[in-house]
């Protein structure tokens, strides 16, 4: 029996190495990019809860403050920031710096998603989808981390996404800058731990933001917003966004390394590990499946709020409907 002990004791102390030390969020200053909807103004309302302090970084105003108001603007800082620009970066940090104090947790979660086939897919989709999810995670960072060097302490959550560990077809622009989040977020981890700083990769599957009706659709427009929101919405396939949340928000106090949300995006993973070539060939027959190029408004970009088809059924994309509505990604007009 006291061999078992010991074993016990030894497995919690390796956890606790392999994660670093868990910390209350009471009274801690977190900055979330992309906090003013979808994912990021869960997460917003997971960590008031716990009691944190929270900066919300967006770009569109007027989501931000009905973000705040959500929160209730006591327990919320909202700046209006492109995370792409460096300077205004910078500009956010040093508003939250003034506010508070100090910065005990960044969260990179700004995100945009483009879907549609791959002929239609230009330079500034690329660009885009770079510039949000690598350039903004890179620039956020960079001016967390002297503050977070000096305290010796800090946390860094990246919210990547299963597209950014394994390839997905009519994704091409979100997978590429996500596989680039995805080795930043793990190269910063290795080198900033020494500094007390734990960094948080997360790759969630398919989850019920309602964020679909903001994803740009190009190609067959109708047709992609179709499958995508479909995909998105069904309960077999994705997870509710609230409850995705709660696992980031607890990762992240815990220093969890990696985060990979869903079964289905964890055996996704795997696969690939596994058996890649297998893999390969399955995702060359589920793009066969997926809605051919579009030969003459193709390379036009349609927000997903102005491609639903007529023919889709509304209890198709029910749930994802009513977490649109309630993560703040879509506002009903009387």
């Amino acid at each position: 029996m006291p061999r078992a002990f010991e074993w016990t004791g030894s497995v919690r102390k390796m956890r606790l190495r392999k994660g670093g030390r868990s910390f209350a969020y009471a009274g801690r200053v977190v900055v979330i990019t992309g906090g003013s909807r979808g994912l990021g103004l869960l997460m917003a309302r997971e960590l008031k809860k716990q009691g944190a302090r929270l900066a919300l970084l967006a770009r569109n105003r007027e989501e931000l403050m009905r973000a705040k108001e959500d929160l209730d603007g006591r327990h919320a800082l909202a700046i209006t920031c492109d995370v792409g620009d460096r300077a205004q970066v910078q500009q956010a940090m040093d508003i939250v710096m003034q506010h508070f104090g100090r910065i005990d947790v960044l969260v990179n979660n700004a995100g945009v998603i483009q879907v549609g086939p791959l002929q239609h897919m230009t330079y500034g989709d690329y660009h885009q989808a770079m510039n949000v999810h690598f350039w903004g995670a890179f620039h956020c960072t960079e001016a967390v981390l002297p503050h977070m060097r000096q305290r010796r302490s800090g946390r860094i959550v990246n919210i990547a996404s299963i597209g950014g560990l394994v390839a997905v077809p009519h994704l091409a622009p979100y997978t590429a800058s996500k596989f680039a989040l995805v080795g930043y977020s793990n190269a910063v981890r290795a080198e900033v731990a020494r500094d007390g700083i734990r960094v948080t990769t997360v790759c969630p599957g398919l989850m019920r933001t309602g964020s679909a009706i903001n994803a740009q659709m190009k190609g067959r427009h109708e047709a992609e917003f179709a499958w995508f929101a479909a995909l998105s919405s069904m309960p077999l396939l994705s997870i509710d966004a609230r409850r995705a949340a709660r696992k980031i928000v607890a990762a992240a106090r815990r220093g969890e390394p990696n985060l990979t949300i869903t079964p289905q995006a964890r055996l996704l993973a795997l696969l690939d590990r596994l058996m890649p070539n297998a893999l390969a060939r399955v995702m060359v027959m589920a793009n066969r499946m997926l809605p051919g190029p579009e030969s003459l408004w193709g390379n036009e970009s349609w927000p997903g709020r102005e491609s639903r088809p007529r023919q889709l059924p509304r209890l198709v994309t029910l749930l994802g409907d009513r977490a649109a509505v309630r993560n703040n990604e879509m506002v009903l007009t009387r």
